[in-house]
């Protein structure tokens, strides 16, 4: 069992480093799809996107969720508005690496996890703790520092961080599986982007088609790099603990902000140093404060499984004292109810 699960863990965190990588990497891929506009891709990636999921679920046979789904507005309103938001991310993500924004894109995705905090007191009436208290304020901090080097608060950032950040609130409440929830809102997308694509095709403005297989093949394979990461996360949520995809989420916005800097060759002033290296104290003060915390968890659930060990084994001794006493009770009783059986025993 020891070696199966060491085995298991092993295999989620390749999945896990694979999907955060891939996510983190993607930023080389949306200048391929030139001179296709954002607008353009996002809706291609919307199309292909549920072709691809639509299959990986025949595959599996996993359909048994489409059913009860339907039957539930309230469930499929929620899904909805998911699907909303993840629009508007794709699409400003999208728009910001091909207008050479990465690094800013980057601190969207960085910050998110400082919003999600935000969002959790303002919108769930959530307690936090000190430290993250401490998290948020430093976080705040740093968009003032940003704000004040860009000029104006970096909107890019901003829009990633609170459309993901309402996206994965609105996932909780939904509570689908990673492939299922996909497939329901592209489900969702599937129309509104397949009539912008083929009324760009009426005015002849679609570059699907018009600049060769390769292109054409390239913007279909936007469906892959949205559905194979998504799988990868899959399968490292269910073999790796919170506590570890928490570490492993910055892997993506690290590797954009290094393509931001060293690939696409984005200006770093100071005051954006000084902005990243606060929210980068922020989100440390975050992760060590985490770690404790489940430290602190896993410790109180040991001792307690201790004690409800003790415990059985006292009640179990008790009860079995109980039972020796109550069997030699019945057999004096039967002793003295039949005294010629106990003389015969004797001699």
């Amino acid at each position: 069992m020891g070696l199966d699960s060491k085995g298991e863990q092993r295999i989620g965190l390749l999945n896990g480093f694979a999907a955060y990588g891939m996510w983190g990497l993607v930023p080389l891929f949306w200048p391929l799809l030139e001179p296709a506009g954002a607008a353009e891709i996002l809706a291609h990636r919307m199309v292909w996107s549920l072709g691809i999921v639509v299959i990986a679920l025949v595959v599996m046979r996993r359909w048994a969720w489409a059913g009860p789904l339907l039957r539930q507005p309230r469930r499929l309103g929620l899904i909805t508005v998911a699907a909303a938001t993840i629009t508007v991310n794709w699409g400003v993500y999208i728009w910001a690496v091909n207008a050479g924004h990465v690094v800013e894109a980057s601190l969207g995705y960085f910050i998110n996890p400082l919003v999600t905090i935000a969002m959790g007191v303002l919108l769930l009436k959530e307690r936090l703790r000190p430290a993250q208290w401490a998290a948020v304020g430093i976080g705040f901090a740093a968009v003032l520092v940003l704000t004040i080097g860009y000029g104006q608060p970096p909107w890019i950032s901003l829009c990633l961080a609170f459309s993901f950040a309402t996206y994965g609130l609105v996932k909780k409440k939904v509570n689908l599986g990673g492939l299922e929830s996909l497939a329901a809102e592209t489900a969702i997308q599937f129309l509104p982007a397949l009539g912008y694509l083929l009324w760009l095709s009426s005015r002849g403005d679609a570059t699907f088609g018009g600049e060769g297989a390769g292109h054409a093949a390239l913007l279909a394979a936007t469906g892959v790099v949205t559905a194979v990461p998504l799988v990868c996360f899959g399968a490292a949520a269910i073999r790796v603990p919170l506590s570890t995809l928490g570490l492993l989420q910055y892997l993506a916005p690290v590797l954009q902000f290094l393509l931001g800097i060293l690939y696409f060759h984005e200006a770093m002033p100071a005051e954006r140093w000084a902005g990243f290296a606060l929210v980068w104290a922020a989100l440390s003060l975050l992760t060590w404060d985490a770690l404790r915390t489940a430290r602190k968890s896993r410790t109180v659930l040991r001792e307690a499984a201790a004690v409800a060990t003790a415990a059985t084994a006292a009640t179990a001794a008790t009860a079995a004292t109980v039972a020796a006493t109550a069997a030699v009770e019945a057999a004096r009783e039967a002793a003295a109810a039949n005294p010629t059986t106990a003389g015969g025993t004797n001699t």
